[in-house]
Formats: structure tokens, sequence, C-alpha cells
């Protein structure tokens, strides 16, 4: 439930030295879901940054009971209250924030197809960012009419990948300088040796496989599990972990349907002993010792749609192997040897190119070393000045006073002339 607008103002004051200050739009924890991970881990990176003062954040809430939020948290927006949208651009227009940065998935806003955030952004004053987390190459007319008016009333789209830029350019039609690329962010992990953290999960002399994130169907689990016999004859130590809760917006109305589905398949094919679920959210910390103890992180989407992956962006920026399917997002980022694709539900070449890399060691350690090298450019510090830099741009864009535009051939403007003065209706008449 959104909180009155007297009291949010309150708790927020324009800081008075030269710091910039932003509001980050979005899902935030400690609701879970990535785009909620992402906005606090932006949040964050551009805090630790001695520019901008803390960001202001306007969390999006899918239920009316809302959430124990941390202090940074200043205005909360019911998802399907047309009325929170007014009240938070009232809201960020008093506040007189310098700029808006809003999270983009047609799933966390309320409307057909997400658009009630376009009354918020059709009442802000100040300059806005747009981070598209979904992009999708054939939209139905409504979400392809969102996007343009999300582009419309935004002075940049923010896309994680060049396949994100291109869709925009080739399906959307939205002028090349009206978006930028600015990659997923990561923590800055050290390049470890697997070994030291598989005795805390019990897998010490196990060659590991992982998969994380929230669990929903979609996530192609099914592929690595009807591998796993396969790997298993080459290499009798291989064990996958499953890492997640369910996805409480699948929990509310499967509950735990689809993690019971997985179990069954994988004492099917005998397995299950092989598969370890964790079913539970893990914060940052435990899911670094995850990370830590994989010898091969594994993805496999089963369609070309995903544009950005959250946990394929952290698996290569922890120095892991990756074997994919080739979504979009992993067919740019592990290109030129920084990972394995695999064709979209082959549990034979899913199987076949995993032993071989664990056959190869050689092979498999330059892979993790060439994803662990390529992901340094987005650590979250370097993610967060590129933020800064493009929101410092277009704040100097709107300062620029507008130029003229005229119609016509240039060398044609000494022709025209202004007609004669007419002052008829200033004459009066005796009567």
């Amino acid at each position: 439930m959104s909180k009155p607008l007297s009291i949010m103002l309150k708790s927020f004051s324009k800081p008075q030295d030269s710091k910039l200050s932003i509001a980050l739009v979005g899902s935030y924890p400690p609701r879970r879901c990535g785009i909620a991970t992402f906005t606090q881990d932006l949040s964050h990176a551009i805090s630790s940054s001695d520019e901008y003062a803390h960001p202001a954040v306007v969390a999006m809430n899918d239920s009316s009971h809302g959430y124990d939020y941390p202090n940074e948290v200043r205005f909360e927006i019911g998802q399907k209250t047309l009325q929170d949208y007014r009240q938070a651009a009232d809201y960020l227009n008093i506040a007189r924030l310098d700029a808006v940065c809003l999270q983009h998935e047609y799933g966390i806003y309320g409307g057909e197809d997400g658009r009630h955030v376009l009354r918020l952004l059709g009442q802000l004053r100040m300059p806005v960012i747009s981070t598209l987390h979904t992009i999708l190459r054939e939209p139905s007319p409504s979400q392809r009419a969102v996007v343009l008016e999300l582009a419309r009333l935004s002075d940049r789209l923010v896309t994680m990948t060049h396949a994100g830029y291109q869709l925009l350019r080739d399906v959307y039609n939205i002028a090349k300088e009206r978006i930028a690329v600015i990659p997923h962010g990561i923590p800055d992990l050290p390049f470890v040796d697997p070994n030291y953290y598989k005795d805390q999960f019990g897998v010490a002399g196990k060659k590991v496989l992982l998969t994380f994130g929230l669990l929903s169907p979609g996530k192609g689990i099914e592929q690595v599990i009807r591998a796993l016999a396969d790997i298993a004859a080459k290499h009798p130590q291989i064990v996958y972990l499953i890492l997640g809760a369910t996805h409480p917006h699948v929990r509310k109305f499967q509950g735990e349907a689809y993690r019971h589905s997985l179990e069954r398949l994988a004492r099917e094919l005998k397995v299950d002993d092989r598969v370890m679920f964790y079913d539970r959210f893990v914060e940052l910390d435990q899911l670094y010792e995850f990370l830590g103890a994989t010898d091969i992180y594994v993805t496999t989407y089963p369609s070309e749609e995903q544009i950005t992956s959250g946990t394929l962006a952290y698996a290569m920026g922890a120095g892991k192997a990756v074997v994919s399917t080739p979504y979009l997002h992993a067919k740019e980022a592990l290109a030129e040897g920084r990972g394995k694709l695999v064709p979209f539900q082959d549990s034979e070449a899913t199987a076949q190119i995993i032993s071989e890399l664990f056959s190869n060691e050689t092979a498999r350690h330059a892979m993790r070393k060439a994803a662990y090298d390529y992901a340094r450019q987005s650590t979250w510090p370097k993610i967060a000045k590129k933020y800064m830099q493009l929101i410092n741009d277009v704040i100097q864009e709107r300062a620029r006073p507008p130029r003229p535009i005229f119609s016509g051939q240039k060398e044609h403007l000494h022709e025209a002339r202004l007609p004669d003065l007419d002052l008829r209706h200033l004459k009066t008449h005796d009567r």
C-alpha cells in the first residue's frame, strides 16, 4: 500500500551540495525477483560514488501488504492502483530530483502490458532513463505501443546487449541516438579454485553443475536433467545443483508443482541421486559460495527471446565455464571462446559438450578465464559510472536552449519576405 505523499516528502530533501539526486523506479528487495536485485545493486553502486547523493527508490508492490523496505525506499506504488502512479509523479516532481532511472519489465507494472507506468512518466518534469529488461522480437500490438510510448517519454532507452540495441532499431524503429548499451552489472568476485568451496556443500571430489535463480517453468532445467545419465557414463562423479526458491507468482497459483515435476523426472531417469535441490532464496554472500563451488554453470532457456540474463552475467563474473542454449544474451556474451552453446531442447548435445569440458581441463580453464576477463568491464562500480555519465548527458541536453527548425531548403531562406503591414483596423471614422 502506498504511503501518504506528505509523509514521504518529509523523508526526502534534495542535497544542498553539488551532488546530483536521482530516483530509481522498479521492484526492490525484500521482494524476490531479478529486477528487484538489479535495482538494489545499481542503487548501492551509485551510492558508493562521491558524485551522487544516495538514490531515492520508488518501489513497485505486487501485494496490497507491501514489504518491509530499507530506508532508501521513499515511495511505494501498488502495481494495480493507477492513483499511486500519479502520486509518485507528484512526489518526484516536488522533490525536484535531477533525473529518474526506471527499470522496465511488462509484468511489474499494472494495466494491460504494464501501461500504468506511462501515466507516471507522462507527468515527470525531469529527464528519464528507462532500462529495458525485456525486448520482444515479435511484440503484440499492445506491447509494441507501450515500448513506443515509453521511448517517447524517455530521454534514453538502455539495453544491456547489442542484440537488444538491434531489436530496438529494427523492430521498433527507435533512433540510434535515443539508445544506450550498458551491460548488466556484476559483483567484483575473485577468480577461485572451485575445490575450495565444495566441502561445505557435501560435494568434495564431485564435478559440479549449477543452475540458479527463482524456479519457474521456462528455464529449461529439464534439458540438463535429461543429459545427466549420459554425462555420468563418462564422469561418474557428476552432481547437479539447482539453487533457488520457486518464483512467488508461480507458487501463488501453482504451488510447488513445477519443482515436484523436476523431482519426478529425475527419479524416472534414475538420476535423482545426482540432483540436489536447494529450495531457498539466498543472499549474495551465499550465492558467491555456490558459484565458487561450481565447475560448469548451465543455462538452458528453451527459446531465443531471453535478451538479458542476470544469472549468466553473474556466472561469467565469477569465472565459471558456461554451457548455454543460444538465446540472445548468451550468443553475444559467450562468443569468442567465452562459453559453449548447445541447441535448444537437445539433451544429447548438452551431455556431449559438458562431458568434453570435464575431459579437457585445459580447455575448461581457458574458457572460464576468458569469461572472467570479459566480465571485468561490467563490475558494478563501472556500470554505475556508465549510468551516471548517461544521466549527466541527458541533463545537459535538457539544459540547452531549443534550436529553431526550418522547413524547406536552406538556400531559399533569403527569398522569404514579411507581408506589408496592414493598419486599416486602427483607423477611425468621423460620424
